[in-house]
């Protein structure tokens, strides 16, 4: 005879989620959201939003960034340079002057001094903000300009920028750069430019 176990099943961490490549955010849409944040005042998930737009960093790296990471002196720097935790490798990246504006109220704001977190958490338990705070923070942004949440995540805001450089450029050894790939390869992937420029052609193609 078996023993009935009592235990609650696992619940698949991905249950009710779309699994797959997350769609970057359309220029209309980059607007849409800054609009709203910067309406509502919320200095905090501006800067963030903008950072992470312009850096095209990983989740993890935007979120341990210090002030010092983005700031020179007192001022918020053009560019910027960081060790990405996955691949201990250095990558670029520029500040615009709204994000640099945006950061640069968010530091006076909060109060932080060079050696602090740029995105403090206002969890007791971590130092700053954590992967699943800034996952939350994207959906709920994606829900307030009409997108599914589901559908969209931290790593749409990684892919944005760099898909519309591609786009405008068609510069894939820039766009590796720009997002610290190792291989050409791990970009073509991340742009899913395969797929997109098949179509394109074949739009272009009558018989």
């Amino acid at each position: 005879m078996y023993a009935h176990s009592n235990a609650t099943p696992a619940v698949p961490w991905n249950k009710g989620k779309i699994i797959g490549q997350k769609p970057p955010l359309k220029v209309r849409e980059i607007w849409a959201l800054r609009a709203r944040l910067q309406l509502a005042h919320r200095t905090r998930e501006l800067a963030l939003f903008n950072l992470a737009i312009d850096s095209k960093l990983r989740g993890c790296d935007l979120a341990r960034l210090r002030v010092r990471d983005v700031q020179r002196g007192t001022q918020v720097a053009r560019r910027a340079i960081v060790m990405q935790s996955k691949t201990q490798r250095p990558v670029q990246f520029e500040q615009s002057d709204q994000t640099r504006e945006a950061v640069s109220a968010w530091i006076a704001e909060a109060h932080l001094s060079a050696d602090r977190f740029l995105f403090p958490s206002r969890m007791t338990r971590s130092p700053h903000i954590s992967i699943r705070q800034y996952a939350r923070l994207v959906e709920s942004w994606m829900a307030q300009i009409g997108l599914d949440p589901a559908a969209y995540g931290t790593h749409s805001l990684r892919r944005t920028k760099a898909t519309l450089i591609y786009r405008r450029t068609r510069n894939l050894r820039a766009v590796q750069l720009l997002l610290g790939h190792t291989k050409l390869e791990s970009t073509i992937r991340h742009l899913g430019i395969e797929v997109d420029d098949a179509l394109e052609i074949a739009e272009q193609t009558e018989v």
